[in-house]
């Protein structure tokens, strides 16, 4: 059975009269007339009943005519479904980001793109850069919103595009405010504030450029980071400043991260910035990834 059979058949169906279907199928009654006979020994059942005057549908026929149009219109739209798989037009676009993205740039970025590209899947997997970044070299994923390292130096084969630059605040319990414990001036803490209260940070092995960062501010302070706890979520690390266990250092974006008992303040003279970029293989040519990049601004 092929293609070309299927259409003879659907157009004898169309037209009951096998002259009127040869003619508009190109061709010469006969071959048609084998075609359907050939088509019926493969289904071990006829088709059409057939006399001198007239030709109509078997019950057979008529219940195969549907599935038979179906395949014929799902083959007829081949050729428009791949050029809208090479084009990244559908498919599935998997990206990966840092906790701290989903505050930030993640949400703005997936609506852009889900906005241009509705048809294309967009499969999402929060990790830590270190994850993501092993996982891209490994050719797993299409990109990832990460942290870079220091001076943003990536593994040979990766490429990358800053996408945010923005300055750290201080997340402090509330109670710690109320109680005078943490004393803000002017609607900012002072560098001796924070260097002298125990830290909640992200472990260095999994976020070393975040975790330098935090720690060289307490260092150019004249001070030496106590942590208390780690965790490797930022949304952990906002509910153990809540549980009163310490503060610790985010991006300003995670004021859009609002919990009961957390109070984000500014710190005062020059805070350190955090940047946030993403990462892709630089061999990876496949549109859906050109699609992406398309929608990411760089800064």
């Amino acid at each position: 059975m092929d293609v070309r059979q299927l259409r003879h058949f659907t157009t004898i169906a169309e037209t009951l009269h096998f002259g009127r279907a040869a003619e508009r199928l190109g061709m010469t009654q006969p071959p048609l007339s084998q075609s359907i006979q050939a088509l019926e020994r493969e289904l071990g059942a006829a088709l059409f009943e057939r006399t001198k005057r007239s030709v109509t549908l078997t019950p057979f026929g008529e219940r195969w005519l549907g599935p038979a149009q179906a395949a014929l219109a799902g083959f007829s739209e081949l050729p428009q479904i791949a050029r809208r798989l090479r084009d990244g037009e559908v498919g599935r676009l998997e990206l990966s980001f840092v906790s701290t993205a989903d505050y930030s740039v993640l949400p703005t970025i997936v609506r852009r793109y889900a906005a241009l590209h509705p048809d294309v899947e967009i499969a999402l997997t929060e990790a830590t850069s270190d994850v993501q970044i092993a996982a891209l070299s490994e050719g797993r994923g299409h990109a990832g919103l990460v942290i870079p390292p220091a001076g943003g130096a990536l593994p040979p084969g990766l490429s990358y595009r800053r996408l945010l630059l923005e300055p750290l605040v201080a997340a402090v319990p509330e109670s710690w405010i109320e109680e005078g414990r943490i004393v803000a001036e002017g609607g900012r803490l002072a560098p001796q504030q924070v260097i002298a209260a125990p830290l909640i940070i992200f472990p260095r092995r999994v976020a070393p450029a975040f975790h330098d960062l935090v720690t060289g501010y307490f260092a150019v302070h004249g001070g030496t980071a106590r942590v208390v706890q780690e965790a490797i979520q930022m949304q952990t690390i906002i509910s153990l400043v809540s549980a009163g266990l310490g503060v610790a250092l985010a991006p300003t974006s995670l004021r859009n991260l609002a919990r009961t008992g957390v109070r984000y303040l500014d710190l005062a003279g020059e805070p350190p910035a955090l940047e946030t970029g993403v990462a892709w293989r630089t061999a990876d040519t496949t549109p859906t990834l050109a699609r992406f990049l398309e929608v990411v601004p760089e800064r």
